[in-house]
Order: C-alpha cells, then structure tokens, then sequence
C-alpha cells in the first residue's frame, strides 16, 4: 500500500421521496473518502508521481467500497464522480496528481466498463471543508438525468498535511428525471459521450 491512510468514511444517501412523489426505486448515491498524509505537504516537488500511485490505488479502492455500500454487482453502477480536498501545506496540484493520471483506470474497472470521462473537483481547505463531487453516467456523458453531485465532507480533515479524497457511485441517476435528453437506455457507450 502506499497511501498512508488515517481514516476511510463511506456514506449512502437513498431518496425515497422528492416533491410529496415516490421515488422507486429510490436513487441512491455511496461516498467513500481517504484521508491520506500528503507525501508532499510543506514543499515544492517537481516529480509527483508518489500522488499519481496513490491515486491509481485510492480509485480501486474507493470504487469498491462504494459499489458494496450500494449492495450492487459493479456493472449495476450507473454514474460516477471524484474529488480531493488539500490541506493548506498543500496545493492544488496534490489534488490534480491524485485524481487525473491514473484514478480513473482503476475506477471505472471497479464499476465495470465507464466509458465516459469522470467528472471531478478539487479545492484547498482546512478541517471540514466540503467539495461537491460532481456526477455523469459512466458511460456517455450526455445522459442529463445523472447530472448531479454528492457533498463530501470529514469533520476532522483535512489536517495541514493531509488530503481528503472522495469516490462518488450511484445506481441511479437523479429522483424524478424529467429535463429531456439522451436517456439511459439509449446510451450506445462507445464514445463515452452518447
């Protein structure tokens, strides 16, 4: 392993009802998050390829704790995001090391196939600082009912040296979908885009 991981938080959100209307299936959204010592607080590097390697470990991970909190086999999985928060002896290209080269790979193996591009945020903070981590469907990108986002937030981090990383998988795309557009079960997935 090489992230040195403090704590693992996993969350699932089901909304039943939307409006005074049922929603059913209800749709559901899990959160998991890293806090991780950040392999670089306090200095400049160049080279951040100890970031991109927890990365690439932190997705196969996160996406697996949230495809067992949904209960779901991984090609059930429907939509997907990601995000990290820096700590102040950080910067913002800690977060980008982490979430843009290598993440993505063991993730979407982890809800098998997503073809589409994962849909991400970062930002520098200190303790509890929240970041939405913005949703797509993980096969074509212009599927408007999985436009979304999912708060993540740890109340005791990030600590000045640390980094919160938070996976995002739902089931499901938004409650009540109604706004038009490339439906789900028109996706053909090749390109991830349609």
């Amino acid at each position: 392993m090489t992230a040195s991981i403090r704590k693992i938080v996993v969350q699932v959100d089901e909304v039943r009802i939307e409006m005074g209307r049922p929603v059913d299936p209800p749709t559901r959204r899990a959160l998991a998050m890293a806090v991780i010592a950040n392999p670089y607080a306090g200095r400049y590097s160049e080279n951040l390829d100890e970031l991109v390697a927890i990365g690439e470990e932190l997705g196969a991970l996160l996406g697996r704790k949230c495809v067992e909190a949904l209960g779901i086999v991984p090609g059930a999985a429907q939509s997907y995001g990601k995000a990290a928060i820096v700590g102040e002896a950080g910067e913002l290209e800690h977060a980008a090391a982490i979430l843009h080269p290598k993440l993505g790979a063991p993730l979407r193996h982890a809800v098998e196939k997503g073809a589409a591009l994962v849909p991400s945020a970062k930002k520098q903070g200190g303790l509890g600082t929240a970041v939405d981590v913005p949703l797509g469907h993980k096969d074509a990108a212009f599927v408007r009912s999985h436009f979304d986002a999912m708060e993540a937030r740890v109340a005791d981090a990030p600590r000045a040296a640390e980094i919160v990383v938070a996976v995002v998988v739902t089931d499901s795309g938004r409650p009540l979908p109604r706004i038009g557009g490339l439906q789900a079960h028109e996706i053909q997935g090749t390109d991830g885009l349609r």
